[in-house]
C-alpha cells in the first residue's frame, strides 16, 4: 500500500512538472499556430536564472525563482519579437529557426555556466519529507503539485475572464475574423508567448529541486516529454495537457517500478500510440 501511494503522489509531481513545460506549448500553439521547439531555453534559462540569483545574488528560494520566471519570460518575448514574429503562417522556417535556436541555446549556457551539471539550491523544506498512508514522500512532489494547479487555475481565469484571454480563444478558433475585426492579434501573441516562457521557466526553477540539479540540457530532454504530453492531451487544449501530464507520469513511475528500467520512457510512447489510434486529435480533441 505504501508503494503504491507513494508511486501515485511521485507520478503526481512528475506529471505537474510536464504540465507546467505543456501548458506554455499548448497555448503557444493553439493561438500562434507555433511548434516552439526553443521552449526548452525557457525552461533551461529559468532554473540557470534561480541558480545565478540564489548563489551570486544571495536571494532567497521565492525571490530567486521569480528572477529566474522574469528571465525566462524576457527570454520569450525577445525570441517571438525578433524570431518568430516574421515567421508566422511560414511552419517550416519556424521549426528550422526554433531548433536551431534550441541547440544554440544549450551551446550558450554550456559556454557560460559549463557543461557539468550545478548543484541546485534547494530550500531546507523541500529536501525533507511527509509520511502520508505509510509513504515518505518527498516534500517536492507537493510543490510541483501545487504550482501545477496554480498555473492550471491562473491560465484559466485568463482565458475566460480578461479580454485578452477572449482575444486568445477567440483567435484559436478564427484568426482571421479577429484580425478583421481590427484587434491586433500580434499582441495577443507575445503575451501568449510570455506566459508560455513563464510557465516554462518556473518548470526550469522546479526541475532544479526535484532532481537536485541543473545543466545546459534538462529542458530539451523535458521537452520531449511535454510534446507527447501535449500531443495526447490534444493539441491548443490546456485543460487535455493537464488530464494527459497525469497520466504520463503515473504511467512513468508504475512501469519504471514495476518493468525493467527504462521500460517507463517506453510506456509513455506506448500511451501516446493508443491514444493517437483510438482518438487522432488527443484527448480533448475531436473523435476520428
Amino acid at each position: 500500500m505504501s508503494n503504491v501511494v507513494l508511486l501515485a503522489l511521485t507520478g503526481l509531481g512528475l506529471g505537474a512538472l510536464y504540465f507546467l513545460i505543456a501548458s506554455g506549448l499548448s497555448l503557444i500553439f493553439g493561438l500562434a499556430d507555433v511548434l516552439n521547439f526553443a521552449h526548452g531555453l525557457f525552461l533551461a534559462v529559468g532554473a540557470y536564472g534561480t541558480w545565478w540569483s540564489s548563489t551570486h545574488l544571495g536571494f532567497p528560494f521565492v525571490p530567486a525563482v521569480a528572477f529566474g520566471v522574469v528571465a525566462g519570460t524576457a527570454t520569450a518575448v525577445l525570441v517571438e519579437t525578433l524570431l518568430i514574429r516574421p515567421l508566422y503562417r511560414r511552419t517550416i522556417e519556424q521549426v528550422l529557426v526554433t531548433v536551431g535556436l534550441s541547440l544554440a541555446g544549450v551551446a550558450l549556457l554550456q559556454a557560460a555556466f559549463g557543461a557539468d551539471p550545478l548543484t541546485f539550491p534547494r530550500p531546507e523544506w523541500a529536501t525533507g519529507t511527509t509520511r502520508i498512508l505509510g509513504a515518505i514522500v518527498p516534500n517536492d512532489r507537493f510543490l510541483l503539485i501545487g504550482a501545477a494547479v496554480v498555473v492550471l487555475v491562473a491560465i484559466q481565469v485568463f482565458l475566460r475572464r480578461t479580454r485578452f484571454g477572449l482575444i486568445v480563444r477567440a483567435g484559436v478558433e478564427d484568426r482571421t475574423m479577429v484580425t478583421a475585426l481590427g484587434i491586433n492579434v500580434r499582441t495577443a501573441f507575445t503575451l501568449v508567448f510570455a506566459i508560455g516562457g513563464a510557465a516554462a521557466a518556473l518548470a526550469g526553477a522546479l526541475a532544479g529541486v526535484y532532481f537536485g540539479n541543473v545543466s545546459p540540457g534538462q529542458g530539451t530532454s523535458l521537452l520531449i516529454f511535454a510534446f507527447i504530453v501535449v500531443v495526447i492531451g490534444g493539441m491548443g487544449s490546456v485543460t487535455g495537457s493537464a488530464v494527459a501530464a497525469v497520466l504520463v507520469g503515473l504511467v512513468q513511475q508504475f512501469t519504471s517500478f514495476y518493468a525493467a528500467a527504462g521500460v517507463g520512457e517506453a510506456s509513455v510512447v506506448l500511451l501516446l500510440a493508443v491514444v493517437l489510434l483510438a482518438r487522432p486529435g488527443g484527448l480533448a480533441g475531436r473523435a476520428a
